[in-house]
């Protein structure tokens, strides 16, 4: 299963930016590359000037240690970078993480011999139009939601594939999801669990009324466009992040991006349904390190 990788000479580690711990162990990380003679990085996520280095393509490799929520905003960076990413979990929930923080030091000389491979996931890209005019694009790992905002009433999504209507959708929202999103947002919402390799596109509504209810899995060409009818507030959201205010019109487009999340695997493929289980006779507590 081992693919054919250069030599790591540049490593980038980022770290949860409010967990103390995650800083210190990022430190740790990067001073055992630099002692077995790879050049190492690290500071917290968010540091502007890390990331335009990784924008530059200074890195091979990018090691972030969080939770999953760290190794999602960690696909942000590394998607469109194309850099391959090690997750480190220090949460309490790993679904996207590779390794636990106890493990590193027994398997980063695995990395630095070339034992491992990589998992490749589609990427999603979003935009946002109101009338002839696009208003913003964006990478995603997980998944759009097109929602309802505060207000307790659902709004009219008229959804089209490929120009095409399909169906309107009078809901609380509806996810647009990766593979990789399936077992986020999407599966909360009562959605099947889809492979990670998969490319592609699922998406539910969340809390539909008297709307096609059930889980629609489109190939990896479609084009998903939804339009918002509402007298009401209505927002989009990317990967959790902060929403983007939509008016009466609006018109989100989703389709496959080109962009591909590269994951550093070290288990054999079927890691992900092992796992599946486990994660699913574990009820999460909160304050799950996002």
């Amino acid at each position: 299963m081992h693919d054919n990788h250069p030599i790591l000479e540049n490593v980038l580690v980022l770290a949860h930016p409010n967990l103390p711990e995650a800083f210190s162990e990022a430190s740790q990380v990067a001073c055992f590359l630099e002692e077995n003679g790879v050049s190492a990085d690290y500071g917290p996520l968010y540091d502007e000037d890390l990331r335009q280095k990784a924008a530059a393509g200074e890195y091979q490799l990018l090691i972030a240690l969080g939770g999953d929520g760290t190794i999602l905003r960690a696909g942000h960076l590394g998607g469109p970078c194309d850099i391959p990413i090690l997750g480190i979990n220090l949460g309490h929930f790993g679904f996207l993480t590779e390794i636990h923080q106890t493990q590193w030091r027994t398997v980063l000389p695995s990395l630095l011999s070339g034992k491992y491979w990589l998992e490749r996931r589609m990427m999603l890209c979003t935009e946002q139009w109101r009338g002839g005019e696009r208003l913003g694009s964006w990478d995603v790992v997980n998944e759009v939601v097109v929602c309802r905002g505060s207000i307790m009433r659902p709004v009219h999504l008229i959804t089209s594939l490929d120009g095409l209507y399909l169906t309107t959708y009078v809901a609380d929202g509806l996810i647009a999801s990766t593979a990789t999103g399936s077992t986020a947002y999407a599966l909360a919402a009562g959605g099947p669990i889809l492979p990670p390799g998969l490319r592609n596109i699922l998406i539910i509504p969340v809390a539909p009324h008297l709307s096609v209810e059930r889980a629609i899995i489109l190939a990896e060409g479609s084009t998903v466009s939804i339009t918002v009818k509402t007298d009401h507030q209505a927002v989009l959201s990317v990967d959790g992040q902060i929403p983007v205010e939509l008016e009466d019109g609006d018109r989100v487009d989703v389709y496959a991006g080109e962009h591909t999340l590269k994951f550093v695997r070290f288990q054999d493929p079927g890691y992900f349904y092992r796992n599946l289980t486990a994660h699913m006779n574990q009820n999460p507590i909160t304050g799950i390190h996002r």
